[in-house]
């Protein structure tokens, strides 16, 4: 095909050539350049939260492109104010709170690096099996060693441990900074922590003094059933970090501090030319209080519990991990690619962390429709890759 072969010739080969060329998008579906229909249950990897051409979405960034565009970080907008506003009361961050804002996670988690490093302590820790990002601080922290190996050394004094209260017991003192943790470890598999975690990385930072960094970048914006994936546990973090579903395909990242932890960054030390600009400030508002206005968080929450029993006893499936609209398939067999396949050829996107977990993370927005469908077309195929047997 034409694509392919433009495809091949022109981008980067730091990325395998894509399974489609999608051209268009409305709601919860995307129509491929040979007229292909899909049910999108990827959401661009849980940041189209109000799926795809969403009239409000559309009508704010219209409308700010007429306006103002771009002024760089010299000058405050009004979307932009609004925007750090709205960051701080759904977070719980409130009137101490500060947010910083960059283009991406990544970015984001760079600004997140920088905190903790202002604390005067040298060392982080981070689990094992992580994802941060590809910079290369955010690869720094990631858990991921064959990630990391092609691009070390890397940022020093960062520790990987295990996913336990336990490890983190041991490993804490008075040189570490900060702890930086995935509330569901999503490049993982939709790895959920043990039960309790959150709640003992708060106790256990807080009475060392470290510094408790939540990476919200894929369980934020209410997708998880909550605005952000720690309020499951009812703590108060240092600081947040935001990005994927906040823009809603409108690329932005947020650090949010909460308490002293916003006083550590001060005049000159971080920036970003295009950080919070009015078009990307004023999509994301529109983006958040329309998941505010439509009730899309409780949404999340009953359409995952829904999605979650109904996977739970189909073919393959050994479990069900995640919360709301962020599920994990764990497979009993490794043919999660064979699976995701199956599902492109039938009209359905997800995606496959690994060789035997798939990742589900569809539109906030989707409603019984959606949902029949993707039990309908998932149910026919797991039946059909449980019958082809294990490579």
């Amino acid at each position: 095909m034409t694509w392919q072969r433009d495809y091949s010739e022109r981008i980067m080969k730091s990325a395998a050539l894509p399974s489609a060329e999608l051209v268009r998008g409305e709601g919860s579906y995307v129509w491929d350049s040979e007229g292909k229909k899909y049910l999108d249950f990827l959401s661009g990897i849980a940041v189209n939260s109000l799926g795809h051409a969403h009239p409000v979405l559309v009508e704010a960034v219209s409308r700010q492109i007429a306006t103002l565009a771009h002024v760089s970080n010299y000058f405050a907008t009004p979307p932009q104010l609004e925007l750090a506003e709205r960051l701080r009361r759904l977070s719980g961050a409130a009137d101490r709170g500060r947010v910083y804002f960059g283009n991406s996670g990544a970015e984001a988690i760079e600004a997140a690096i920088k905190l903790a490093r202002r604390t005067g302590r040298p060392r982080i820790l981070s689990l094992q099996n992580s994802f941060h990002g590809r910079t290369m601080g955010a690869l720094s922290l990631t858990g991921k060693p064959s990630l990391r190996e092609a691009f070390e050394p890397l940022l020093p004094n960062v520790s990987h441990i295990e996913s336990t209260i336990d490890a983190l017991e041991k490993a804490m003192g008075p040189d570490v900074a900060a702890l930086v943790v995935e509330p569901i470890k999503g490049e993982a598999g939709v790895v959920d922590l043990p039960a309790g975690y959150l709640a003992a990385a708060r106790e256990i930072t807080a009475a060392h003094g470290a510094l408790l960094i939540i990476d919200e970048i894929q369980t934020g914006a209410g997708r998880t059933g909550e605005w952000f994936g720690f309020q499951h546990d009812g703590i108060v973090p240092d600081a947040i970090v935001v990005a994927k579903g906040i823009g809603g395909g409108v690329p932005i990242g947020a650090l949010v501090t909460f308490g002293e932890a916003s006083d550590l960054l001060i005049a000159g030390q971080h920036g970003s030319t295009f950080g919070g600009n009015p078009l990307v400030t004023a999509a994301s508002n529109a983006v958040l209080g329309e998941i505010e206005r439509a009730g899309l968080v409780e949404n999340a929450a009953r359409r995952g519990a829904e999605l979650s029993a109904a996977i739970a006893g189909l073919p393959l499936v050994d479990e069900v991990r995640g919360k709301g609209l962020l599920i994990g398939v764990g497979l009993s067999t490794p043919v999660a690619s064979a699976v995701v396949a199956e599902a492109a050829a039938l009209g359905l996107i997800i995606n496959a962390p690994n060789d035997s977990s798939i990742r589900l993370a569809p539109p906030l927005i989707i409603g019984d429709v959606e949902v029949a469908e993707f039990i309908e077309k998932f149910t026919s195929v797991l039946h059909a890759s449980a019958s082809k047997g294990t490579p």
